[in-house]
């Protein structure tokens, strides 16, 4: 029963979250030339993403909804709208940093939380989101 009442809360934040989704400020980590995988923080900006972006060892994860991820998305990524997050658990590893993505940062940073409190520990929300990443000139797949 503690279960239901946990995943229709989630249901509840993720449809009001697909309503507004608003950048949140943030901290973000200081991308060096070297970005080191294991000292990122809870938030991380678009230059450390980009310099961590096509390494095997990292996920880059886009929680937006299909059209979005339609009208352009960042080189590599993986797509698993917001909605569907809680379902798809199995396809999000645990053994590897996962950075987590969206429009402005207000849905992936939902993201985050969430899967910390399954007991991911080594996720991290793209402050900015795909906006920050093209005002940084950062290229997009269409």
């Amino acid at each position: 029963m503690k279960r239901v009442h946990l995943l229709m809360a989630i249901l509840i934040i993720l449809a009001l979250a697909l309503t507004a989704c608003s950048a949140s400020p943030a901290a973000p980590v200081a991308a060096a030339s070297q970005v080191e995988v294991a000292q990122l923080g809870p938030k991380v900006d678009v230059a450390a993403v980009n310099a961590l972006q096509g390494r095997d060892d990292v996920v880059i994860l886009d929680v937006r909804e299909q059209s979005e991820y339609d009208a352009g998305h960042i080189p590599g990524v993986t797509l698993i709208p917001m909605n569907t997050v809680p379902n798809r658990l199995n396809e999000i590893p645990k053994d590897k940093p996962v950075i987590v993505t969206c429009r402005s940062g207000n849905r992936s940073g939902q993201v985050t939380d969430y899967l910390r409190q399954q007991g991911y520990t080594n996720v991290h929300n793209m402050t900015g989101g795909i906006n920050a990443w093209q005002q940084a000139g950062y290229p997009v797949e269409k």
